[in-house]
């Protein structure tokens, strides 16, 4: 369990709506995770400084890929530090993951590199085991800048962004990696300026 701490900064940076918005991913992907697979491992891949998500999600088994170390306060969380744009192979086995969650991390992932984590979740997920990916929708991106320059939204994270994608785009990317186009499902969120993805395998 994560000590609760309201005043805990959940992404680097500063943004007024990043604590709003990290509520809002949190929330998508909970209602997009069937009770089922609860009852076995969870991974979020790319959680941030803070494991925001994980901290707000039931699971058996909880783990968390990031770049940045574990912070000193979150415990029963099994933490990997790793730099996805420099190593892609992920630590476990296959056949090993109930659930994959994606929250805001696609866009900050050099594309090449993104077909190829997938093929990794892909490989590490149970049969039936689910992907689920949130991203900033293409059109969202020149707002989010114009936000980030008044301290809406976290400057530090939107100039670490690489990439933008379409639904389309990211069933070709899902397709490429190996998941079948008829088990994908994709939506928007947040007033259509995001988008979430569900992959099963």
């Amino acid at each position: 369990m994560i000590k609760n701490n309201n005043h805990r900064q959940v992404t680097r940076g500063s943004g007024l709506l990043e604590p709003y918005l990290a509520r809002l991913r949190a929330n998508k992907a909970n209602s997009l995770i069937p009770d089922h697979l609860r009852r076995g491992r969870i991974l979020d891949i790319g959680c941030g400084t803070y494991p925001y998500f994980l901290s707000h999600t039931y699971f058996k088994e909880k783990y968390a890929i990031d770049q940045h170390e574990k912070p000193e306060e979150v415990s029963k969380i099994n933490w990997y530090t790793l730099d996805l744009n420099s190593e892609t192979h992920m630590p476990f086995e296959e056949n090993y993951f109930n659930a994959i969650t994606m929250l805001a991390v696609a866009e900050h992932l050099d594309p090449s590199s993104l077909v190829k984590i997938f093929h990794e979740i892909h490989r590490i997920l149970i049969p039936d085991g689910m992907l689920v990916v949130t991203t900033p929708a293409a059109w969202s991106d020149n707002l989010l800048h114009m936000l980030s320059a008044v301290k809406m939204v976290s400057k530090e994270e939107i100039d670490e962004h690489i990439y933008v994608y379409t639904l389309p785009l990211l069933g070709w990317y899902f397709g490429k990696a190996g998941f079948e186009m008829t088990r994908l499902k994709f939506g928007y969120f947040e007033m259509h300026l995001n988008l979430w993805a569900t992959a099963y395998r």
